[in-house]
């Protein structure tokens, strides 16, 4: 088992048991490390609590990424409790239903800035308010699919979101690289998640990436969970601006393979 004991790490975007963070979050206290948790609103906070509860997290917190002033608060209380903070695995995303569902031609721009903000913007935020924090280097992680690469059928505008995830990583992971601060992200293959279900599609997008993945299977989120820890954990103190698949394969196949 990798060794996090005595490590400080901050998980925003779990929403239930289901979601991709929860299981690192897991592996993250089952190796030892201290764990900050939040939630989005009280409809969230009986859905996350007892998850909270039961890696017994230090810090459990309300907070909404679009709004600046939760992010600090957040930061606040780990700078007051901890001092500093070594990991945070951003695992949020938000898009408007409609936006979601139609196509990108078609979307808002409120819904776009929307989108970025909570999506990709967050990720630069904590970046911000990690770096002071992090004073013997650290790790942020942050999760990401495949549409971000090539066009994924009804993925529609979270395409260029992820894609702008995916560079904010590299540009972050230039930035923070001489104070030893890392920044990867994981790119998830398709997972029975909450946010998931939102898309149009979703079963028969498990069933295609199935049949044309090289391991011939999805993923289990218990996989994505098992590769934060490692980018938590010093095993991968020389990797940083990475997008690292875990898709069981998928992205190495050619999209004419799903026919």
């Amino acid at each position: 088992m990798l060794d996090l004991s005595g490590r400080k790490g901050l998980v925003i975007g779990i929403a239930n048991e289901h979601s991709l963070a929860w299981p690192a979050a897991l592996h993250f206290r089952q190796a030892g490390a201290d764990l900050a948790m939040t939630y989005v609103g009280d409809r969230a906070r009986p859905h996350v609590a007892p998850l909270a509860d039961r890696i017994g997290a230090s810090l459990f917190l309300p907070c909404d990424v679009g709004r600046d002033r939760d992010l600090d608060a957040v930061f606040d209380a780990i700078a007051k409790e901890w001092g500093r903070i070594d990991f945070v695995l951003h695992a949020v995303g938000k898009v408007r239903p409609e936006d979601l569902r139609g196509r990108l031609t078609d979307c808002s721009a409120e819904g776009f800035a929307e989108a970025m903000t909570v999506s990709v913007h967050s990720l630069i935020r904590m970046a911000h308010l990690a770096e002071p924090l992090m004073t013997d280097g650290g790790s942020l992680i942050t999760l990401s699919y495949l549409g971000a690469e090539r066009v994924v059928e009804h993925y529609n505008v979270m395409g260029p979101v992820k894609a702008a995830l995916e560079a904010s990583v590299r540009y972050l992971a230039h930035e923070l690289g001489p104070k030893g601060i890392r920044v990867n992200a994981i790119s998830a293959g398709p997972a029975a998640t909450r946010a998931a279900s939102g898309l149009v599609g979703s079963g028969d997008l498990l069933t295609a990436s199935a049949r044309v993945a090289p391991l011939r299977r999805n993923i289990d989120t218990d996989e994505v969970g098992r590769t934060a820890l490692l980018l938590a954990s010093d095993y991968t103190a020389a990797v940083t601006g990475e997008v690292l698949h875990v898709d069981a394969g998928v992205h190495i196949e050619s999209p004419v393979s799903a026919l």
